[in-house]
């Protein structure tokens, strides 16, 4: 399934690339992550509306959302959240948050993490970095064995750093149901949007990840 997360477009920009993405149906997942907003004087005001109006496009289209590390905002729009390991509890996130609302949880490339997560109630566990990426080029990436040791907790995964269409069939063979992309979608013109979801659709029908 394709995991998309928002840039820093300008929110214009960003709404004309999430309706062209969200039309072709492969998205299965939104992260709303704007940390160029959040930097300004008024950003979590600025945020909130923001939000506001990608939650209600995503509805338009089914397609569930969750912010990246704000459990307070998540609630006020009533939507799943995504945690860092340093951005809150897992547990009292679903004690707070509507039933039914996802809730992912960072664990880098550590099965112990996934486990921790999995025990506390999280729908998924992020894994990566794969490969380095536009948005996190110094990030640490992640053995295959290490990602294979996370799958084989039965936690569901998602996968993120640098995946395109083309270098994802490197994970042919593990059990992901999540795979995260930012730069790959997001960085490129609202016109060549639709054709780069089609080669994500074929590219994880392969995997044998639900596009």
């Amino acid at each position: 399934m394709l995991y998309l997360l928002t840039n820093d477009d300008p929110l214009d920009v960003l709404l004309q690339k999430l309706k062209a993405a969200f039309a072709t149906q492969v998205v299965g997942l939104l992260q709303i992550r704007r940390k160029q907003v959040l930097a300004q004087a008024d950003g979590q005001a600025q945020l909130y509306a923001e939000a506001k109006a990608m939650v209600a496009l995503a509805k338009q289209y089914n397609v569930p959302v969750v912010m990246n590390d704000d459990m307070d905002l998540a609630k006020q729009l009533g939507v799943g959240v995504h945690l860092g390991q340093q951005d809150g509890s897992v547990r009292e996130a679903k004690a707070q948050l509507a039933k039914g609302q996802i809730i992912g949880r960072t664990c880098h490339g550590d099965a112990d993490l996934v486990k921790d997560a999995q025990a506390a109630g999280a729908d998924y566990a992020a894994m990566g970095a794969i490969f380095a990426s536009t948005t996190k080029p110094n990030a640490a990436t992640i053995s295959r064995e290490a990602l294979a040791d996370g799958c084989a907790t039965g936690m569901p995964i998602c996968v993120i750093g640098g995946l395109t269409p083309h270098n994802v069939s490197s994970l042919t063979g593990l059990p992901i149901r999540y795979v995260a992309v930012v730069g790959d979608v997001m960085d490129l013109p609202a016109d060549k949007i639709a054709a780069r979801c089609a080669e994500w659709q074929s590219a994880l029908a392969k995997l044998g990840a639900k596009s």
